[in-house]
């Protein structure tokens, strides 16, 4: 190295580097499907996933158990927004209420199912590589994957519409109230 840094030429700094841009004419947009089996309990409101089953195209996969595990995580974090996190402030002082993971639910291991993951792969054509992304597609698909399904399980009550997260909560005043209504 010091060899190189005696015959550089006068006014070159020592060192390496390198600029390369790609531009690319378009880019490659994932797809996929997501379905999801619920079971609610009517007495609790308490959903429970019986199974998640995730279909994704993100074009050429390079690295399998990468991929399967970006769709998991998604999965996972999709499912907690949809049944679980809720920022809550006290309607009087406006005080945040949720402030910790204490009080603020996320998905625990003991109420995910297994997620079952398949790809089918379609090469991209804007990208010599073939690939698409694949880092939102878990937690795109499943909120309203799971929403669907839970709102499926309700159709029997006459619920057609809950904004999430569907909290247990939630889901027993639903059933509670359309009890009600159907009772009149």
């Amino acid at each position: 190295m010091a060899y190189l840094a005696h015959v550089l030429p006068d006014g070159l700094e020592p060192g390496l580097d390198e600029t390369l841009f790609y531009d690319p004419t378009g880019m490659g947009a994932p797809s996929g499907v997501h379905m999801a089996y619920v079971e609610v309990d009517p007495d609790t409101g308490m959903v429970e996933i019986l199974d998640y089953v995730a279909v994704d195209d993100a074009g050429v996969i390079i690295n399998p158990l990468l991929a399967k595990g970006q769709i998991h995580g998604g999965v996972v974090q999709g499912i907690g927004q949809a049944l679980y996190e809720e920022v809550c402030y006290d309607r009087e002082t406006g005080q945040l209420l949720t402030g910790s993971l204490l009080d603020y639910a996320v998905p625990h291991a003991d109420s995910l199912p297994k997620i079952r993951s398949q790809f089918q792969e379609t090469p991209s054509p804007t990208n010599p590589l073939g690939v698409k992304g694949i880092g939102e597609s878990g937690a795109i698909g499943a909120p309203p994957t799971i929403v669907h399904a839970v709102l499926d399980a309700l159709a029997p009550f006459g619920i057609t519409h809950l904004d999430m997260p569907l909290t247990p909560q939630k889901i027993w005043t639903a059933i509670r109230d359309a009890r009600r209504e159907q009772s009149q």
